[in-house]
């Protein structure tokens, strides 16, 4: 379980990141290409990460806010942690395979802020309150829908496909606010892997907002476990 959600974040991470990479950094193939080619890129990344998760034998869950709703729901505690860490480490890795990846555009790129938006997210509008109520709906959103996704498709063999979806819509329609994080792992484990790195001018790496997309995702997250459980499971 732990490889497999390590490798499967990594996968998120590594496509993710990457696509924010190839629309924000200079000299890019694809430079300015824009928010629908980042979301499009986003959905693409849930869905190879799950991919390779499940073939792992892993739950494809990539996201550590739904092992803590696991957690405090009473599942398998020890499962969910080994899932959880796989996820921080496989975020970690990732990112850094990314920064090798453009590692000639960062000198290029010369704006401190779009270096941290390739590994983490930052709100449009800076309101911790505010950015902390919208990654919990957004969350809690990803959460409602995807627990409806095996009924409605019949078979869970399409359901990453439509989880990729789901992200893909969440992008379009929810990320305007906070840029949707909806993971703590998706933000965290890149936000230090920013930190670390030898990137050239690539400024702090905003950790006065780092908790939002860490703490919203969660309580996103436990709010949909509970809700689901009483509207779908009764």
């Amino acid at each position: 379980m732990f490889l497999a959600e390590l490798f499967g974040t990594m996968t998120l991470i590594v496509l993710g990141d990457g696509v924010v990479a190839n629309v924000l950094l200079n000299k890019s193939k694809g430079q300015n290409s824009g928010w629908i080619v980042i979301t499009a890129g986003w959905a693409f990344a849930v869905m190879s990460g799950i991919f390779v998760s499940t073939k792992m034998g892993g739950p494809g869950s990539l996201n550590p806010a739904f092992q803590i709703a696991s957690m405090v729901q009473g599942g398998n505690f020890n499962a969910a942690l080994m899932n959880l860490l796989g996820e921080f480490v496989g975020a970690f890795i990732g990112a850094i395979l990314v920064w090798l990846l453009y590692l000639p555009h960062w000198a290029e790129t010369k704006e401190a802020g779009l270096k941290l938006a390739v590994f983490s997210t930052g709100p449009a509008i800076r309101n911790p309150g505010l950015n902390l109520l919208t990654e919990i709906i957004a969350t809690f959103m990803l959460g409602l829908i995807a627990s409806a996704i095996p009924a409605a498709a019949g078979t869970t063999g399409v359901s990453a496909y439509l989880v990729g979806a789901v992200i893909w819509g969440l992008g379009l329609s929810l990320g305007g606010p906070t840029g949707y994080a909806l993971n703590p792992a998706r933000d965290l484990g890149p936000r230090i892997a920013h930190f670390v790195l030898p990137i050239a001018g690539k400024g702090d790496s905003d950790w006065g907002y780092s908790w939002v997309p860490v703490v919203g995702p969660i309580i996103g997250a436990v709010l949909a476990g509970f809700v689901t459980a009483a509207i779908f499971l009764k």
